[in-house]
This record gives C-alpha cells, sequence and structure tokens, in this order.
C-alpha cells in the first residue's frame, strides 16, 4: 500500500468537516492507501497560492521529510495551479479527493459504459491540468521565439487528450443511445419503473436482492452486495412480479456522495437518466450512520442537479438491525427496513404498490374477441378484477395508468 498524508482546510462554510475527513480517509483506504497522518488547518477561505497558508506548507515539509509518505491528498478539488505549486514547493505527488474518486470508479467500472464514463471524467479532469508536468523538459525560448520541447509536448498532451475526449463522448454517445432505446422500449409497454437511488454504501444492492427474493419470478438473478464504497456502477434493471401480477421494474444505479465531482455527474449523466425516468424513487438510507440526514441532503443536491427533484420518494431507513433505538421520521413516506435481514420487506412492496396506484385509475374495457392479444397482455401484467365474456367481447375491469387509459381509449366501455 503507498502511504499518505491527509490536508483538510476547516473553513466557516465547512459545517461536517470533521465528517468529510472520516470520509476522506475511507476514500484513501479503498483506494489502497494507507493513512500515517493528518494536517488540518482552521482558516477562513483558501489561498489562491497554496490552498492551504504558507506556514501550513512549511509544517508539511516537515511532516513529509520525518514521514516520507508517496503522496499528499487534499479534501477539496485543487485549481491546476495549486497543485502545481504544491508540487514545486513540497516535491511530492499532490492529488485531490476528485482524482480519488475518480480512482475508486476507474477500479470499479465493468461494462463498456462505465468504462468509457469515468475514462471522460478523468480526461476532463485532467486536461487543464496538465501543464506544469514537464519540469524536466526545458521552457527556454530559443533566439526566434519558438517554443521549448517542454511547451511542444505540452500542447501536444493537450491537443492529444482534446482529441482522446472527443472519441469518447462519440463512442459514450453510441452506447447512450443503445440504452435509450431499451429505456423507451421498457416506457412502451407501461410496466411502472421503481428506481433505487441513495448515498454510496447504504445498501442499495442488498435492497434489490431482498426485492428480487419476495418476487414470484422463477429466475433470480442477484447483484453484486457487498461493504465498500460505490461498489455498482453500472446500472442494472429487474422486473419485480408480484403473486397478485402486479409487476414492476426495478433498476438500481451509482450510489452518491458528499462533494460528488462535476466531471462525474456529467459524464454519468446518461446512467442518472435512469433515475429522472423512473415513476418512483426508493431513497434508501443508512440510519446506522451517525451522518445519515448529511448523506440525504448530498442526494437531494444530486438529484436535484439531475432534475428528479419532483419524482414521488419512499424514504427507505436501511440497516436498522444495527442501532438500538429508532430515530423519528421527519416524512410521512417513509418506512424502517433492514435489507440484510429481511425486515419489512412485504411491508415496503406494499407502499410501492399503492405509490403506483395513485396515477392509476379502475377501467372497464370492452375487447373484440380478434384482439385476444391485449387480453394476453393484461392477464401477464395487469391485476384483473372482473372479466365477463359478453356476445361482442371480452369485459375486462382493470387498473390502468393515464397513458395506459390513452391508448385503450377507444376499448373503454
Amino acid at each position: 500500500m503507498e502511504k499518505g498524508l491527509l490536508v483538510g482546510l476547516n473553513t466557516e462554510l465547512e459545517k461536517d468537516f470533521k465528517e468529510s475527513m472520516a470520509e476522506l480517509r475511507n476514500l484513501a483506504h479503498a483506494c489502497h492507501i494507507e493513512i500515517i497522518e493528518e494536517l488540518i488547518q482552521n482558516k477562513s477561505m483558501p489561498t489562491n497560492k497554496f490552498y492551504i497558508g504558507k506556514g501550513k506548507v512549511d509544517e508539511l515539509k516537515l511532516l513529509i521529510e520525518s514521514l516520507e509518505p508517496d503522496l499528499v491528498i487534499f479534501d477539496n478539488e485543487l485549481s491546476p495551479s495549486q497543485i502545481r505549486n504544491l508540487e514545486k514547493e513540497l516535491e511530492i505527488k499532490v492529488i485531490d479527493r476528485t482524482v480519488l474518486i475518480l480512482d475508486i470508479f476507474a477500479r470499479r467500472a465493468k461494462t463498456t459504459e462505465a468504462k468509457l464514463q469515468v475514462e471522460l471524467a478523468q480526461s476532463e479532469y485532467m486536461l487543464p491540468r496538465v501543464i506544469g508536468m514537464y519540469k524536466s523538459l526545458s521552457r527556454q525560448r530559443s533566439g526566434t521565439g519558438s517554443k521549448g520541447p517542454g511547451e511542444q509536448k505540452l500542447e501536444l498532451d493537450r491537443r492529444l487528450l482534446r482529441n482522446k475526449i472527443v472519441k469518447l463522448k462519440k463512442d459514450l454517445q453510441a452506447v447512450v443511445e443503445i440504452r435509450r432505446t431499451q429505456r423507451q422500449n421498457r416506457k412502451s409497454s407501461h410496466i411502472p419503473i421503481v428506481s433505487l437511488t441513495g448515498y454510496t454504501n447504504s445498501g442499495k444492492s442488498t435492497l434489490m436482492n431482498a426485492l428480487i427474493d419476495a418476487s414470484t419470478n422463477i429466475k433470480k438473478e442477484h447483484v453484486l452486495k457487498k461493504d465498500m464504497l460505490f461498489a455498482t456502477l453500472e446500472t442494472k434493471t429487474t422486473n419485480i412480479s408480484l403473486s397478485d401480477t402486479k409487476n414492476f421494474l426495478l433498476t438500481d444505479t451509482v450510489g452518491f456522495i458528499k462533494k460528488l465531482p462535476h466531471h462525474l455527474v456529467e459524464a454519468f449523466k446518461s446512467t442518472l437518466e435512469e433515475i429522472t425516468e423512473a415513476d418512483l424513487l426508493l431513497h434508501v438510507i443508512d440510519v446506522s450512520n451517525p451522518q445519515y440526514k448529511k448523506q440525504i441532503e448530498a442526494v437531494d443536491i444530486v438529484l436535484k442537479e439531475i432534475k428528479a427533484e419532483n419524482i414521488p420518494t419512499i424514504y427507505v431507513y436501511n440497516k436498522i438491525d444495527l442501532i438500538d433505538d429508532l430515530p423519528l421520521l421527519e416524512t410521512e413516506n417513509s418506512i424502517f427496513i433492514s435489507a440484510e435481514n429481511n425486515l419489512n420487506i412485504q411491508k415496503l412492496l406494499t407502499m410501492i404498490n399503492h405509490e403506483l396506484e395513485k396515477n392509476t385509475k379502475i377501467v372497464q374495457l370492452l375487447l373484440p374477441y380478434n384482439k385476444g392479444d391485449i387480453f394476453s397482455y393484461f392477464k401477464k401484467n395487469k391485476s384483473i378484477i372482473s372479466t365477463t365474456y359478453e356476445e361482442t367481447g371480452i369485459l375486462v375491469q382493470l387498473r390502468l395508468s393515464k397513458e395506459e387509459i390513452e391508448k385503450y381509449n377507444q376499448y373503454i366501455k
């Protein structure tokens, strides 16, 4: 494992500084970096040159000399000039929280889409930061005013990075079109979509597996569940079938985190679109985490950024098996569960059904006998209340969504 020093700046604006530093330590651990020391400065605002004050930079130099770490990690995203100045002054590799998160995403990415998204985010982060990376090359101008080899290499690398970003965006767009076609096909089937969202490591994948187990599907394909940050990057969708023929599609996407890099949100927009297309969100919360309220706020910020804040939501307080006393629920649409111990999963399914039914209406349809395909679809995917065989066709009473009522309007009696 590499050895690292953590550096944090506690400003008046940083309300959750201690939690942020603890989370940074966890991010470093996920990147196999052993943290040997922390340096903290209390200051009203960062400096333009070093982010921390010059006195703290000198203190950091002494720590580096005595502890001999491999790198220094800052809690907030540094500007290109701050990284350049710090590396020149400290003579050691300097990275920030964004680099750690990008590195974790790169390690976790498995599918083509996830790899493209991570590579795009990394390239866009690196583009303004390639300057200053060629100290060994001369930057002196010759008598004719031509650029030195360092500047030539810098311009070449910038051009290569820009070309790479253009190609990655093009490749990603091709994958995105396939995903959007699949999503459009799902929506045309009028099966409700329920999307899991929440802070990273809140138990979304464990909950997905618990709901799969509760489903009447013969084929049950479970997803990876692991106690780690960002265990799930790929979007996974499965059909949850209940005994009363009520079906919905359940999707799981990437988890969120405080200070989620903007590059990542932009690169993962196509994946996060799965959330915006949902009929219902299950916001999974690790209630055993003392900072769960702050985590809810962090998730809400990202949901607002991707314009998903107005989608109906059930707040699922998970991991109650790890706490002694349950907190008071602040929102009506909330439930305590333990996905690991399968506690209150059936109650949650009842809540899901209740929420999905809010956008539906009970109607009667008279289907001609030559429209047996529609009746077969209803039998397979809907909860039919009553069926009567009449002279002119099949009289069916069932619950349909607004879109389905419009689609089958000609048969409504």
